[in-house]
């Protein structure tokens, strides 16, 4: 296990270089002249020199490339160009915001999706595999600006029962007052193809020969589908949370700029409008990292899940 703990680590390293230079391509070679931006539109020659030798792009292309390697290393990104606060002090202080809301809606959603995906995958065919898969279609059909603009309209404004916009400073305010409205219709939205996608696990391990063989053993359905089938159709499950955790960072971007939310969905929208490279460039790295990270822990929950998994 520590040996391909440590392969793993090690191929990272090559992956982050060739990440870190296509960033560096896309942002300098294709992205044009940041000076230009911060200069605005008018300026003179000096200014622009002056701006150029702060961002180090008086340099040759080596030597910035060596510089933006450095800034990766110590993830020290500089201060940012819009606001001119250190970018680790903002993404840090926009990491919570958006964990409190995403981290919360991800596990409502596997304590809802999972259970409902099992029950309708155990009586496919019937009603209620009809009913909750016409539901789930009916629901994926309808726009992420629908649910919003009307959930806002009707459960905020007109009934009063959620905050429409805000932001507290206290955890619990922020969780039992101003996550409720937009996770629920964050739900509303990610419920239908979740609950669709694992039902398809499931309904693939209850047509296994092991299934058979443990009912002809005499076991009862309950043992068979919380020992068994739900085991099994938890790896792919935990292939697909995975993939979405290093997003989590992300935060959820139209939520946040709908609720006010100050995440780092918010900030990259923000930082994309304002042209702001450092932040842009910073979560950027900071996202293929975790990337890496999880596609590693997810390995390694697989082993756990299944000690008969191999790991290469």
């Amino acid at each position: 296990m520590s040996a391909f703990i440590i392969r793993r680590l090690l191929q990272m390293i090559p992956t982050l270089f060739g990440v870190m230079l296509l960033v560096f391509t896309l942002f300098t070679l294709v992205g044009g002249d940041p000076s230009l931006v911060l200069a605005g539109k008018h300026f003179s020659a000096e200014v622009l020199a002056h701006i150029r030798a702060q961002l180090g792009l008086d340099k040759s292309l080596p030597e910035q490339f060596l510089l933006f390697v450095h800034q990766v290393l110590t993830l020290d990104f500089g201060t940012s160009w819009s606001t001119q606060q250190p970018v680790s002090d903002i993404i840090g202080s926009r990491i919570g915001p958006s964990l409190t809301l995403t981290g919360t809606m991800l596990v409502v959603d596997l304590l809802v999706a999972i259970p409902l995906a099992a029950l309708v995958a155990y009586f496919r065919g019937g009603l209620t595999d009809h009913i909750v898969t016409i539901s789930c279609t009916v629901a994926m059909s309808i726009s992420a600006l629908i649910y919003i603009i009307a959930g806002q309209f009707f459960l905020g404004f007109k009934l009063g029962w959620f905050p429409v916009r805000g932001w507290g400073d206290s955890f619990w305010v922020n969780l039992f007052v101003y996550v409720p409205l937009p996770l629920l219709l964050g739900l509303m939205v990610s419920l239908g193809p979740d609950i669709r996608f694992y039902r398809s696990f499931f309904v693939e391990e209850l047509g296994q020969d092991y299934v058979r063989t443990a009912r002809a053993k005499g076991l009862s359905e309950r043992q068979i589908m919380l020992k068994h089938v739900l085991r099994n159709a938890l790896i792919p499950v935990v292939t697909s949370v995975m993939m979405s955790l290093p997003y989590m960072l992300l935060g959820a971007l139209v939520l946040e700029s709908f609720f006010g939310i100050p995440g780092m969905g918010n900030e990259v929208v923000q930082a994309v409008n304002k042209s702001d490279f450092p932040v842009i460039k910073a979560i950027t790295i900071y996202i293929a990292i975790a990337t890496m990270v999880f596609n590693l822990l997810g390995d390694l929950v697989y082993k756990w899940i299944d000690p008969r998994v191999q790991l290469k």
